[in-house]
């Protein structure tokens, strides 16, 4: 585990190791929405993101119609998307709260539907354990609806608790009730049409 002091001078290099790879740690982050123009809003907060400073996206996987779990409630629309980032955890979780906000989200049920949730998943191989932030995500391993996403664009990274790839985690779970959309794509460009049915 590492606490944020030991993130800082320990992990994030020296002034050379910045100026080589100005973006030098790699995040795995979780998107879902299940209430209003959910594909509109995933666009939304994925364009969001990519264009905040000391962020810079690099991978999203296409989206996916999931089943929900918890109370009674809509399908899911669901993606993953990975960045590089300046920040350290405790700074890129703030932005994904922050982001969250500005798209409504309100936490009021455990489980319950919502606009817009942000999962940070993964942190280069950092197993932190904090009060209000685990990584990697503590239920990251039994969900399909992140774990089949998550394999489109990062098959080979290894969850560092587990130590399996994300490919190997995903052929340990029935994903039966997580079905790709037509268009088979990320959302951005803006530009891309994207069709928010069901295969």
């Amino acid at each position: 585990m590492v606490d944020l002091a030991q993130f800082n001078s320990a992990d994030c290099g020296d002034s050379l190791d910045t100026a080589l790879d100005p973006f030098p740690h790699q995040v795995a982050v979780a998107l879902g929405s299940n209430l209003g123009d959910s594909c509109a809003i995933l666009e939304a907060a994925l364009k969001q993101l990519a264009t905040q400073p000391q962020i810079s996206l690099q991978a999203q996987s296409p989206l996916y119609q999931t089943v929900a779990v918890g109370p009674p409630q809509p399908d899911y629309l669901n993606c993953c998307a990975l960045f590089s980032t300046q920040l350290d955890p405790e700074s890129f979780l703030q932005v994904l709260l922050q982001t969250e906000a500005q798209f409504g989200r309100l936490r009021r049920e455990r489980w319950g539907p919502r606009l817009l949730d942000l999962d940070l998943l993964l942190f280069d191989d950092l197993i932190w354990q904090q009060p209000h932030l685990q990584i990697p995500h503590p239920r990251m391993v039994e969900r399909a609806f992140v774990l089949v996403p998550l394999n489109e664009i990062a098959p080979d990274w290894i969850e560092p608790v587990s130590q399996i790839s994300i490919r190997g985690l995903v052929q340990r779970l029935d994903s039966a009730g997580v079905l790709p959309l037509e268009s088979g794509q990320g959302l951005l460009p803006l530009e891309s049409n994207v069709t928010c049915e069901p295969a």
